[in-house]
């Protein structure tokens, strides 16, 4: 078993030359003059996007090794390892009203569910999707509150028809916030700072509980946040709801995340606190890690030209903000060296992240034999007109992009894995083991699904992985939050 996760360093430190893909293969022998001067572009773009298996065992033993290192003290890795609060999953039994607000991106939603107990489980669910409008993702603290909060005011007028408050209770609501928090109870945490492109002032080192409670309170909306929660957390909550074996969560979306089950006794930092059932939910905040990825030079230039330069460098790389962005800098590379694309390079194209990751997904998608939808993305989002071997080599920039992302992603799970298998002294492994996936790009992108899931299968082998169940728990997140409402409500079930 130790042979198969760690392989001898000499074996971790080689990187073995990049095979070329049958498409490349058949573009090379129909390049025109425009592509065979991008080609070198694309070629180099390859190599350091490479992700040979034995740099994805030097991914994961650093994940594994850097998720110890935050459990042993705050500030201890890039990886912020926060205590959720979280000591009581959800179990069947919770009955009752109770809502949930999801705010992870650039959107959020607000849920309502009605739960019935062991026998009816989940009676009836209802949710709405809101837009946050971009100038309020730079705006105050206040602003974007109210916004939330008159949001979900509204939906609660519509409350009606199976969904019933009891007499004599107000409204609770799970509260997923899917951003750095320094978690103080249950129900309070600090905000560290914004991600994924917000940038509101006046929240960083407020509770971003007391922020949602003082808005509602500017609404006259009577209701209450009984669960502070991360959106891996209810994922996981949601997920382990319908199936015991789940024990880690993911997120791969607009951002992304991941938070696992842990024992009490393998978290030094926690200093004598104690939980009812032995374990809690570790909100591992893994967006931050950066320890051996192999990063291109777009990479370091998105990254330097981004708000978080230097942070964040994992979820750069992985996550759906960004993909789309990678590939139109390597674009416009191509064009400026090669001209892919004619002499002239559209303005459009120059803008970023005018492409975005559903764009690059939908050109993977095209399957005719002109490329037509490739060239129709191209040119509603960038202006470039294109020709066919122009096509076939954006395509191929695309995969090479997703599937960099996807493997990286599946050598994280497999970090998350073998250190849960090293502290749990070989039992992980042997038995069934359930990871709950959320978030667009994992579910609308079957190219980077499929490399995540060929990653972790090639890390732990065909025995190993045959107990390993990447499962797709399709806005786990948000009833999640709702159950976990539940679990911590102040009224009886």
């Amino acid at each position: 078993m130790s042979t198969v996760l760690n392989p001898p360093p000499t074996l971790r430190s080689f990187r073995s030359p990049t095979p070329r893909s049958p498409r490349l293969s058949m573009l090379l022998r129909s390049t025109t003059l425009s592509t065979a001067a991008a080609l070198p572009v694309l070629t180099k773009l390859q190599h350091d996007c490479a992700t040979p298996l034995p740099l994805l065992r030097n991914i994961a033993d650093n994940m594994a090794a850097d998720m110890r290192a935050g459990l042993a003290v705050d500030g201890g890795s890039d990886l912020k390892m926060i205590l959720s609060y979280v000591d009581s999953l959800p179990t069947g039994h919770e009955r009752g009203l109770f809502y949930a607000l999801d705010l992870g991106g650039t959107n959020f939603r607000v849920l309502r569910t009605q739960l019935g107990g062991r026998d009816e489980r989940v009676i009836d669910t209802e949710f709405e999707q809101v837009s946050i409008p971009q100038d309020l993702m730079s705006g105050t603290s206040d602003e974007l509150f109210d916004f939330i909060a008159s949001a979900l005011a509204k939906f609660v007028k519509k409350e009606g028809g199976k969904f019933v408050l009891p007499n004599g209770r107000s409204r609770e609501t799970g509260f997923t916030f899917s951003f750095p928090v320094k978690q103080t109870s249950i129900d309070s945490g600090i905000l560290i700072k914004w991600t994924k492109g917000f940038s509101v002032s006046g929240t960083p080192g407020k509770d971003i509980v007391a922020c949602l409670n003082e808005a509602m309170g500017r609404q006259g909306l009577d209701m209450r946040v009984s669960a502070l929660v991360n959106d891996t957390v209810a994922t996981l909550a949601g997920a382990r709801y319908w199936d015991d074996d789940v024990m880690v969560a993911v997120i791969l979306g607009t951002g992304t995340n991941a938070c696992y089950v842990e024992s009490v006794e393998a978290i030094p930092k926690l200093q004598g606190r104690k939980s009812t059932y032995g374990k809690t939910i570790i909100n591992t905040e893994w967006g931050a890690f950066s320890n051996g990825l192999p990063l291109t030079e777009y990479d370091r230039a998105m990254d330097a030209e981004s708000i978080n330069p230097g942070e964040q460098l994992y979820e750069k790389t992985i996550s759906g903000m960004y993909l789309g962005e990678i590939v139109r800098r390597v674009l416009v590379r191509m064009a400026e060296t090669g001209s892919l694309f004619g002499k002239h390079i559209p303005e459009k194209l120059q803008t970023p992240f005018a492409l975005g990751t559903p764009n690059i997904s939908s050109m993977q998608q095209d399957t005719s034999e002109d490329l037509e939808a490739v060239g129709s993305i191209l040119y509603e989002a960038t202006g470039v007109d294109s020709n066919l071997d122009a096509r076939k080599m954006v395509v191929e920039v695309c995969d090479t992009i997703a599937k960099r992302g996807g493997r990286l992603a599946g050598a994280g799970i497999v970090g998350i894995l073998q250190k849960m298998e090293e502290d749990s002294k070989g039992v992980v492994f042997g038995k069934r083991m359930v990871v709950a996936m959320d978030g667009g790009l994992y579910e609308h992108y079957p190219q980077y699904k499929r490399y995540l899931k060929n990653a972790v299968a090639e890390l732990l082998g065909p025995e190993l992985s045959s107990h390993v169940v990447i499962e797709h728990s399709k806005d786990g997140s948000g009833i999640g939050a709702a159950l976990l409402a539940a679990t911590n409500s102040i009224y009886e079930h």
